[in-house]
């Protein structure tokens, strides 16, 4: 054996390990800050827990959806019981659509809502800390490559994300 060849393996899977880490899936994901905390203006308390998690916002903007718009956008759920009550709360007031994007940003941004239910949600979410009720949870998120990719080209054109 050839002296300092154990070294040079493991400097090699040492080597990979970084090429690794810096091809991280950097992805995107949509998140919407919904009426109830925009009503009761969160939207910098939550922005910041997005930030402190290593998520950055590359496009951001307050709109009012109408009805039409939030039944279309949430038309995955129209069969279900709760369509007409969440798609009537989010045309109720203005909402902040925004994308956020880090290292696994699909799993970090629902980590840090934490879950539907704020009863069920883990100290220091936003659900846990802002949000009056499961229909009133103060937040939404992509749960997929897919429903991020579709969810962003809703509400923004390529011109917009600002990485």
């Amino acid at each position: 054996m050839v002296a300092g060849a154990g070294n040079y393996r493991c400097g090699q899977g040492l080597a990979a390990e970084r090429i690794k880490a810096r091809h991280m899936a950097i992805e995107r994901t949509l998140s919407i800050i919904k009426p109830d905390a925009t009503r009761r203006n969160l939207t910098g308390k939550i922005n910041a827990k997005f930030e402190e998690a290593g998520l950055r916002i590359v496009a951001q903007k307050r709109i009012f959806l109408s009805l039409a718009q939030a039944q279309k956008f949430y038309e995955v759920h129209k069969d279900r019981p709760f369509f007409g009550e969440l798609t009537e709360f989010m045309a109720s007031e203005p909402v902040v659509v925004q994308v956020l994007e880090g290292e696994g940003a699909i799993a970090k941004n629902r980590e840090v809502m934490g879950a539907t239910n704020p009863a069920n949600a883990d100290d220091g979410t936003i659900r846990k800390e802002f949000a009056l009720s499961v229909g009133e949870n103060s937040v939404h998120g992509s749960d997929a490559p897919e429903t991020a990719a579709e969810e962003i080209a809703y509400f923004f054109s390529g011109l917009e994300l600002v990485g």
